[in-house]
Formats: structure tokens, sequence, C-alpha cells
């Protein structure tokens, strides 16, 4: 009898322990595991349009090395400054869930890593698969300071689309001949539009349109039938781009890391900040012919623009029995929008959908808490007494949330917050609606100058949020992407002319929303998004046209904690940089 009971009983307990064991072995596939990468911001001499230039770079590498890691890790990256600039770096679009301090836009997230200084930014990556990118947050610097993020799924699990042959990331950049920082530097002190960029990039390279760059061309090998996807970044500094390839379709799988449903299109549109993937699937047979890839801008507002194109070349992998060089074959040019074409920019953002299934589910908020409406455009600063200045009529050019143009504090944002130390750095009277109506995208006011201040919005934790971005025609209308930092949001809806209260939420799509971390304010129009709180620390909100945010097109969200020990911002890291 003792005997069977002890068979019985270690029966169960070898049964118990195979459970566990097989429990333990999936939760092992699916755990993260933590990598390390090591930033050195050096100096580096690039020649590019027939000149030699040096540039701030990590690595001594342009476009930055890539950084992967799959859903559910860690990133611990150091980063040493070893340059005479103030650096920091921004993981854009990772939602730093109570990781605030690894954010990085300067002085509101942290102190800039000084000269000599080091910082290590520590975060996981969690609930998101997909492309993100890294950059510089402080001044212009993101213009060479930029790389991708490429997030697997976990071990084991397969995309909602078929298994690619390749992927191959595609960032676009602008390159300028002169010293950026000498140029945004004299704007500012000017009053003036900077100067234009002298070329856009593909991975770093201008391309064959432009002098004394046939070798400095992006170059695509594919085989044929197979499939690619593409990873694409738009990290240019001032401009949204129309993206093609001639003679292939591309298919849209996913919009800054989130996947959407699939859609076919001849062009993309990407405006700074974004990130799209796309499937390319190579035609069956070995064409005779090179295939142009190109981008250039989708520009809206009066100022003046870089109108130049960026290409790369598609070429198909020959087969030996071909003797005819790739280079001899025709190439064949895409077609894109022309610069301004606003209609086809409004139905490709149309086309981008949640996949809101059970799998990725669309968490729309469909109550609201809080309800904010912001005006979000250009604007005037008077000119200082015994200065001559280069905006309209002696004036200094703006730009300004709720006409606030947002002042940067000289300590971070999140330690003041942190520390309860916000006399003389920041108030929390940000306004919910802009402080005088007028016919946002009409006759602009006579009085078009701004206010400054170092003002937030105070949220408590899990507030549900809907906000409206209105355009506005003072100075003029224009696109103005705004990126979100610490959130993904809804784009519940968006039109054109002036937003109204009362009609237009009846047409709102609570179902299956985009759902982005930088989103197009239309040219003389709005658009709704919404988004959960949930996330304590102090977060950024900014036009990722870098001009708008020197302007001030900026402001901040400052979450509160919530109750439950995992709704709290933890206490800042021993290394976190001082001001």
């Amino acid at each position: 009898m003792e005997y069977s009971f002890l068979k019985t009983y270690n029966l169960f307990l070898l049964a118990v322990f195979f459970l566990v064991l097989v429990d333990t072995l999936a939760l092992a596939k699916h755990a993260g595991i933590t990598r390390h990468y090591k930033f050195n911001i050096q100096m580096q001499n690039v020649t590019r349009l027939c000149q030699t230039k040096n540039i701030v770079t990590v690595n001594g590498q342009f476009p930055g090395p890539r950084i992967i890691a799959r859903e559910g890790d860690r990133l611990v990256i150091k980063v040493v400054n070893n340059v005479q600039y103030n650096v920091t770096i921004h993981w854009h679009g990772v939602r730093q869930l109570r990781s605030g301090w690894a954010d990085g836009p300067a002085y509101i997230a942290q102190c800039p890593i000084q000269t000599g200084q080091s910082y290590v930014y520590n975060f996981s990556i969690t609930g998101q698969r997909g492309t993100l990118f890294w950059h510089a947050h402080i001044s212009w610097l993101r213009v060479t300071l930029y790389g991708p993020i490429v997030i697997l799924p976990k071990k084991g699990v397969a995309y909602p689309f078929p298994q690619p042959f390749k992927e191959v990331p595609i960032l676009f950049g602008e390159w300028w001949k002169a010293d950026v920082e000498k140029i945004i530097s004299q704007a500012l002190q000017t009053g003036g539009a900077p100067n234009i960029s002298d070329a856009y990039t593909i991975n770093g390279l201008p391309g064959i349109l432009y002098n004394c760059s046939a070798n400095d061309t992006f170059k695509l090998k594919v085989k044929p039938g197979k499939t690619y996807l593409l990873r694409l970044v738009n990290a240019a500094l001032n401009d949204e781009l129309f993206f093609s390839i001639a003679n292939h379709s591309l298919t849209v799988v996913e919009v800054d890391a989130v996947y959407v449903k699939q859609f076919k299109a001849n062009t993309i549109l990407i405006t700074p900040g974004q990130t799209t993937n796309v499937l390319l699937k190579a035609k069956h047979f070995h064409p005779n012919a090179t295939f142009l890839i190109a981008a250039r801008p989708y520009a809206t507002g009066p100022a003046s623009f870089d109108n130049s194109t960026t290409t790369g070349i598609l070429e198909y992998h020959q087969p030996s029995t071909n003797t005819k060089k790739s280079n001899k074959f025709p190439l064949l040019k895409p077609k894109l929008p022309i610069f301004n074409d606003t209609a086809f920019a409004t139905s490709f953002v149309k086309k981008i959908r949640s996949l809101a299934n059970a799998k990725f589910p669309a968490n729309v908020p469909k109550k609201v808490d809080k309800h904010f409406f912001f005006t979000v455009g250009l604007g005037l600063n008077p000119c200082p007494q015994n200065q001559t200045c280069q905006g309209p009529n002696n004036t200094k050019l703006a730009a300004s949330v709720n006409n606030i143009s947002f002042v940067q504090p000289n300590v971070a944002l999140l330690q003041s917050h942190y520390f309860n130390q916000s006399k003389g750095v920041y108030t929390t009277d940000f306004p919910v609606n802009p402080p005088f109506k007028f016919n946002y995208t009409g006759n602009p006011p006579n009085n078009m100058f701004v206010t400054t201040g170092t003002k937030v919005v105070m949220l408590p934790y899990n507030t549900s949020v809907e906000l409206v971005m209105q355009d506005t025609s003072i100075i003029s209308a224009e696109s103005h992407p705004l990126h979100l930092h610490g959130f993904n949001f809804f784009v519940v809806g968006q039109g054109f002319g002036n937003y109204n209260s009362s009609k237009d939420p009846a047409n709102f799509n609570l179902v299956d929303p985009a759902e982005r971390n930088t989103v197009g304010v239309p040219s003389g129009g709005w658009v709704a998004i919404r988004f959960l709180a949930d996330n304590p620390g102090v977060w950024f909100m900014h036009c990722h046209l870098e001009v708008h945010t020197s302007w001030g097109l900026k402001m901040a969200w400052m979450v509160m904690d919530g109750k439950g020990s995992k709704q709290k911002l933890p206490p800042p890291p021993a290394d976190l940089p001082n001001c």
C-alpha cells in the first residue's frame, strides 16, 4: 500500500516537474535577453558632393550602426561623448515604459552628455516589434547622428505576412555642404529661415542625379521572384518625402512599428520621424533593365525648400549566361507626385489602418477623460532692440502650440518634476484651448506675435486623452508632422478647414484607426488623436520638422505617478548627466 502510494506520489511530482519544465522552457523561449552596445560619439571626415566635411558620427559610421533586438529584450547602450558638442540620443518610437530617464530629448528627459562624459541608456522593448530609429535630440545634430532600430518578433513568432527572403533598412537623410550647427545658430540669431539642404540621401548616399555622386549611389540587388522587406525611415531634418521604385509595386505592412492592414502602393509618403515597412516582390524573370529608386519632397509651405531628388538603383542578379553588363541596360524612372500634391498625401494616409484583430488589437480609448484642442503653426517674435531681423517686417520667425512658443529650460524637466523643483523651471498652466479664437485656416489675425514660456500639461495616471491639432494659416498653412514621446496614439480623424467639435467626431474611426508615434497635421486642416496616459514621466511633443522645433513648436505632457508600484517612475540612474 505504502509502496503504491509512494509510486503515485513520485509520478505526481514527476508530472509537476515536467509541467514546470515545459512552462519554464516556454517562458525562456519568449523571455528577453540583454543586449549591450557602445556608441562612441566622434568626428569623422566624410566626402559627399565633391566636398569633404568633418561630421559628428557614432563609431565613425554614417549613417550610424543598426540596433537589433527582439520584442521583450533589454537594451543597454553606453554613449561616450568625444566631440565638442553636448549630445543626447533619443530612441524614437520606443515606448520607454517607466524608463523616461532613457528617452533622450535634451533639457526634457535629461541634461546633455557633455564633452568627455558618458551616459548609459537602459530600457526594455515592451510590446513592440518593427522598425524604429535612434537619433540625436539636441540642436540639429541628428543631421548625421541617426541609425535604424530593428525590433524582431519574439523567437518563434512569425510576421503576419510572408517571411521575406531578405530585410533591407533604407534611411532617408538630408545633407548640407556647410556646417549645420552654424546654419541654425545664425538663423535663430537673425530670425530668418535657415539655408536649405544641398541633397537628400538614401543610406547616406545622394545618388546619380547630384554632382560627383555616381559612385555615391545606394544599390539594391535582388533575385527574381524573391520578396524583400524594406524598412523605410525618414531621418531627414525638414522634409516629408515621396518614395517610389520604377515599375515595382510596394505592399505596406507596418508603420511606426505597428502592423497595418496590407495595401499596395506605387508611391509611399513618409514624414520625418515616421517609419514604414514595405514588401517588394521582385519580378519572376530577369528584366533587361535597371530601376531607379527615388525620393523627393512633399512640401506645402511658402518657404523655399530643397527640390532635388535622391536616387538608388535596383538591379537584378543576372544569370551567368547573360553576358550583357547591367550598366548597359536602360534605366527606368518612377513617376513621383508633384511637390505639393496634398490630394495624393491625403489618400495615402487614409489607407493606413490597424490590424485590429485578436492577436493585434487596436485598444482605442472609447471613453475620453480630457479633451484638448491645440493650434499648431507659425508666428512671429519682435526683433530685439538695436538689431535688424530677417523675418517679415523686421521680426523673427517663430512657431507655437496654442500660441505658446516653448522656451527650453536650463535644467531637465524630468529631474525638476521628480524632485519637486519646478519653481523657476516650468509652470503647469499650458492652455487646453487656443487663448483666443479666430478663423484658423482663413485670413490670419492682425496680431501674429506668439507668447513664450515653459509650460506643460499635467495628466493624472491613466487619463484617456483626445487631442485635436489644428493647423493655422498664420504666415502660411503647412503640414506639420507631430511626434509624441513615450506613447503610441490612435489617429481617429482628420480633415481640412477648421475642426468642428459638434459635427466632426461623428465620423471618427474608433474601430481600426492607424496607431502611430508621428502624424502629419494636414496643411490647412486638423487631425484628432487619442491615447492613454499610462506612462509616468515627462513626455515631449513637437513638430519633427527640425526648423519648427527650433522656432518653438513643442510642448510637454507631465504624467503623474499612479498608486501601484508598477505605476511609478523609478529614481534616476546614478550616471544621469548634470546640466
